[in-house]
């Protein structure tokens, strides 16, 4: 939980090495009732926004799997309105940026991105799936729950703007969550995922 903990870190080489087991979409169901105790016993509201983030690999087959997972997201446009875009950050890793004013939208999208991954065997290039939310009574009151692909569980991470993190934040949402979400008891693996500009997303 360093200051200088960066996404490469946390994404690449040190999730790899941290690995315990294959990445299983099912596990992000547990988001959906999620939603609902972050915001009747905490005050979070959820930020309208969710993202899936994964590294890629040059092949023509992995590309058409992306592609595939844009296909599958548009048609689903029409049907929730959960919007989708495609960024790439400084760190060279690559998201889906998910958008829609019902959070079990947002989820069944993300879980709909993810199962296709591991369907077309690139479940190992899933990193993390990250759902925002706003406490709207704080200046500065995002919080993020993360799930890592690659550990199998979720984590808070509440940044502040400079790089900070709120630890009193983050452990109050564990401390209620934990039970109800699979929370990484280990907090060495509680990366942070710093946006490419202060203040934003950690997919902005």
């Amino acid at each position: 939980m360093g200051l200088f903990d960066s996404i490469r870190s946390a994404l690449g080489m040190a999730a790899e090495a941290d690995a315990t087991r294959d990445a299983d979409p099912e596990d992000l169901f547990g988001m959906s009732t999620a939603y609902v105790t972050m915001e009747a016993d905490l005050g979070y509201g959820h930020a309208g926004a969710a993202a899936l983030c994964f590294s890629s690999v040059d092949s023509t087959d992995f590309g058409e799997t992306v592609d595939e997972v844009e296909t599958i997201l548009a048609a689903g446009e029409d049907e929730t309105g959960t919007t989708f875009r495609r960024h790439r950050d400084d760190h060279g890793y690559h998201w889906v940026v998910l958008e829609d004013d019902d959070p079990e939208d947002l989820l069944t999208s993300i879980h709909f991105a993810a199962d296709t991954f591991v369907e077309q065997g690139y479940g190992s290039r899933l990193l993390a799936a990250v759902f925002g939310f706003r406490d709207p009574d704080a200046a500065d009151g995002r919080a993020y729950w993360v799930y890592s692909f690659r550990r199998g569980a979720y984590y808070p991470f509440a940044p502040r703007r400079g790089r900070e993190r709120d630890s009193r934040v983050e452990f109050k949402l564990r401390s209620v969550l934990d039970g109800e979400l699979a929370v990484e008891e280990d907090e060495r693996f509680w990366y942070a995922l710093w946006p490419d500009t202060d203040g934003r997303h950690p997919w902005e």
